[in-house]
């Protein structure tokens, strides 16, 4: 069951990964219309109306999420035929709406449901008036269209009617699925609508008390994977605000940044997603600290790890390279960084900090403070001065409790924790491997990385399971004794290695993605 929801929560993580791109366009285009920095941007000039097309086109995912949820799910889930997945689950998302629609096109009055575009709790998707479910109706038709795409898409039919073998019969299977779910949807949807309604005031009067809380357990959950489950309601669900936070700050963006009022007045839900803080500056000053403490011989090896991980924390907010680092070795020191991470976002956040900083400086730049920097580049400024100070308390006490308990991270002991290395790298990238039985090819360093996590892993007949999140593979293997060593894996690219029984998590880096397809392919 923690496998299930681990991997289910990793996959919330493949839609996400789009955002960062269209928030850049959408903060790129919000300051190509401010009239302060470019004079002739003047209301109803042709400037203007192109740029308004430009920044028309960079809500397109925004505004579509849960299209999106529904899409992208199917991706990390399916077992095979992702890409069939995704057709299937995009019909059973439709078909699902339609069904609500013509239930409430006929049957609204009983329902004592005001049927009529505009209406709060009401949205069209694909062309229909339907309940507005955000993302949670996207996540649960996605996944029993992915369940029964993964039981039957092999079932083999009789001759007369093979034409309906595969993504056909998936189809066919979740239409009546689709109907029971959409009048269970009519029936059960619209109270809880009002509870998240409540929800949503109790969350906002929460204050600091609800940030700090938040933010931490976004951070201490990483370790199991259900983090997801803590930030993706809020983000991209109706838990804090309708449509999510992420979306409302977007479509609002524009209007924040031509405003004189302070950011917690204009958006007040913000405090939730100062998570950023900790993957930015936190994240620095762990590193420093990492360095700093590693034996003499070995810093030259630690920087080759850390330079990369640190970098890649602080432009994109994927932490996972250099959080796994220290994670499971020296587990103290990760409640230390979910305790500092709470604290510096609250703090920022009595400060009057808020907006979009949940990914990394990326985000920070093009989603903030470059489209509101001209109204509230003051607060900014304390911003930074926050998180700098906050980069020295990390170095401070991670170094002190890593003296102190002479604990063990990267650099302090050789046993195994020999790290990946530009040369190591390099050195993998340069070998020949055997790509059939008859013929010995050159191959790239993910397909050659690809092929040795698979001979290390005990082989292809030994790997019952394989996913990805956003730098980790995660595997069950049937045999646990037949899975090499940490060593083996780092010197074949790995960060690090997790073992859990029969279950596995090999940090690999933002090149995940590229690893686990080919693995794919190769299994198959």
């Amino acid at each position: 069951m923690r496998n299930t929801i681990q991997r289910f929560g990793a996959a919330m993580f493949v839609p996400v990964l789009l955002f960062p791109a269209a928030g850049i366009l959408l903060g790129l285009t919000v300051v190509l219309l401010n009239p302060h920095l470019f004079p002739f941007a003047i209301e109803g000039s042709i400037y203007v109306k192109i740029v308004n097309v430009f920044q028309k086109a960079s809500l397109v995912l925004f505004q579509n999420m849960p299209m999106l949820f529904a899409l992208g799910l199917p991706i990390a889930l399916a077992k095979r035929a992702s890409g069939r997945a995704v057709l299937a689950a995009f019909i059973s998302y439709l078909t699902f709406n339609y069904f609500i629609g013509g239930i409430l096109d006929i049957w609204s009055e009983q329902l004592e449901i005001n049927y009529q575009v505009g209406q709060t709790g009401l949205t069209q998707i694909g062309g229909v008036l339907t309940l507005d479910t955000s993302i949670v109706g996207s996540i649960i038709t996605a996944a029993f269209t992915v369940w029964i795409h993964n039981r039957y898409f092999d079932l083999r039919l009789p001759e007369w009617v093979n034409v309906f073998t595969g993504t056909p019969l998936i189809v066919i299977i979740c239409f009546p699925l689709m109907l029971i779910l959409a009048i269970l949807t009519v029936l059960i949807w619209p109270p809880i609508q009002n509870g998240i309604q409540t929800l949503q005031s109790f969350i906002l009067n929460s204050g600091v008390i609800g940030v700090w809380l938040f933010t931490f357990l976004e951070r201490i959950l990483i370790p199991t994977g259900l983090h997801h489950f803590i930030y993706g309601p809020i983000y991209f669900g109706p838990i804090v605000t309708d449509g999510g936070t992420v979306n409302y700050w977007i479509s609002h963006i524009s209007e924040f940044a031509t405003s004189t009022k302070t950011l917690n007045e204009l958006f007040p839900q913000g405090g939730f997603m100062l998570i950023g803080m900790g993957k930015v500056f936190g994240c620095a000053g762990i590193s420093m600290a990492i360095y700093a403490t590693a034996k003499p011989e070995n810093k030259k090896m630690v920087s080759g790890l850390l330079i990369g991980a640190t970098i890649t924390a602080i432009l994109t907010g994927i932490t996972e390279p250099i959080e796994f680092t220290f994670i499971f070795i020296a587990p103290m020191l990760f409640v230390v960084h979910a305790f500092l991470a709470a604290s510096m976002s609250t703090i920022m956040y009595m400060f009057g900090i808020s907006g979009n900083f949940y990914l990394g400086i990326i985000d920070f730049i093009f989603q903030n403070w470059l489209p509101l920097g001209a109204n509230h580049w003051e607060v900014y400024a304390i911003q930074i001065a926050i998180g700098l100070t906050f980069t020295v308390i990390y170095f401070f006490v991670f170094k002190f409790l890593i003296l102190r308990f002479n604990l063990m991270t990267p650099g302090r002991s050789d046993k195994n924790i020999k790290l990946f290395t530009k040369s190591d790298y390099k050195k993998n990238k340069n070998q020949r491997v055997n790509k059939s039985k008859t013929d010995s090819v050159t191959i790239d360093s993910v397909t050659q990385q690809a092929i040795a996590f698979i001979e290390g892993l005990g082989g292809k007949g030994n790997i019952k399971q394989l996913t990805n999140c956003a730098t980790r593979l995660r595997i069950q293997v049937d045999k646990p004794e037949l899975v090499q060593e940490v060593d083996y894996f780092q010197n074949h690219g790995a960060i690090n290695v997790v073992y859990q029984g029969q279950s596995l998590q090999i940090i690999v880096g933002l090149t995940v993605p590229q690893v686990r397809e080919e693995m794919s392919t190769l299994l198959k």
